[in-house]
């Protein structure tokens, strides 16, 4: 038997909130569940997710294929890096590639904004100096 980790949608319209749960793969959404792991509630600020850690470990261990946005709530509370703690890293350097790329961006953008004046200052300063375009 095939089974998925995944989130199943409850709340009312635009107010969702989410059961984590353990389906067949080909049961719908909102269907049948074999277990339910715990919710996660994105309206919430910051948002609140509540997961049994020891079952989410099991159904890992026992083939269940999480969904992806599962697998980012599994990161978030720890349980993936208990279930392939090798991959844990790989985010870790993707979210450090990242803020160097942007950091880069950054100095860049600061060194063009202090190298080069700006056109307006340049027709003030034209102005200043006494010359006028006819």
């Amino acid at each position: 038997m095939s089974v998925r980790m995944r989130l199943r949608r409850e709340g009312k319209k635009k107010q969702p909130h989410y059961r984590i749960v353990v389906a067949h793969k080909t049961s719908p959404r909102d269907g049948r569940f074999v277990e339910d792991l715990g919710f996660y509630q994105p309206l919430a600020n910051p948002s609140a997710i509540k997961l049994d850690h020891e079952r989410a470990l099991y159904w890992l261990q026992q083939g269940a294929q999480p969904s992806d946005a599962v697998r980012n709530v599994l990161r978030i509370e720890g349980v993936w890096q208990q279930f392939k703690p090798d991959e844990a890293d790989a985010g870790a350097e993707r979210r450090e590639r990242r803020e160097a790329k942007r950091a880069a961006k950054e100095a860049q953008r600061g060194d063009a904004a202090k190298g080069a004046p700006s056109a307006a200052g340049e027709s003030e300063a034209a102005e200043a100096g006494g010359e006028t375009s006819a």
